[in-house]
């Protein structure tokens, strides 16, 4: 099943961000990043962790080229709610060429060469501190650049906002979110950082899988 309330971007400029507190173990558990649209501004909770472990969290930054992207940056500053297939815009982790093209030519090479491809070395693990600490210096450049940030990710059902901006697909059997997994509906931070640039943070978590079946379900 997809995710139950929707998915797609909301595309506009940074107007806050703010950690969430502390909770008694000292952990955060979301960025929150507030993206500007004419309707208002938009809520995007950025989870970064599990509550579960001090490494309950995974990531990414890739660098993306403005024209890599041309559909989205076309789009009007607001909320786009995207199909999951992979001609709307939507994210997939594992299937998006500008994700997977640059993971998958690397890992057809070592193959070639008789070289097990470890798909988790490209993945960060640490805490949602270290996580958010390669987040918040792509915000700056984008917010005080005054440049566009999209996030993807399902909207709220009551007011302006989106959540589950991390993977949602991957998770294992028996986990309360294994319902939810589908593929091409990954939550995602996109940020522009110049004219020809962005920057993509990816997050996902360690129990999440990285390669899934047709359903999202883990391989």
């Amino acid at each position: 099943m997809p995710l139950s309330h929707g998915y797609g971007v909301v595309s506009g400029s940074v107007q806050n961000y703010y950690r969430d507190p502390p909770d008694n173990f000292g952990k955060y558990y979301h960025g929150n990043l507030f993206v500007g649209t004419p309707a208002g501004a938009y809520h995007c909770a950025i989870d970064v962790d599990s509550k579960k472990s001090n490494i309950g969290v995974e990531w990414r930054v890739v660098k993306v080229q403005a024209h890599e992207i041309a559909n989205l940056t076309a789009l009007s500053s607001g909320y786009h709610a995207l199909a999951a297939n992979n001609s709307s815009g939507a994210i997939d982790y594992i299937r998006s060429p500008i994700f997977a093209v640059r993971l998958g030519c690397l890992r057809a090479l070592l193959q070639l060469l008789g070289v097990t491809f470890d798909i988790a070395a490209q993945w960060k693990r640490g805490t949602s501190v270290q996580a958010l600490g390669d987040l918040e210096p792509l915000v700056t450049t984008t917010q005080t650049g005054g440049l566009k940030a999209m996030v993807f990710g399902e909207p709220f059902t009551t007011g302006l906002g989106l959540h589950n901006v991390h993977q949602n697909q991957g998770d294992p059997a028996g986990s309360q979110w294994y319902a939810e997994n589908g593929i091409w509906q990954d939550g995602c931070t996109l940020l522009q950082q110049s004219a020809t640039e962005y920057a993509a943070f990816l997050n996902k978590f360690t129990s999440q899988s990285y390669e899934t079946d047709g359903n999202g379900h883990p391989l």
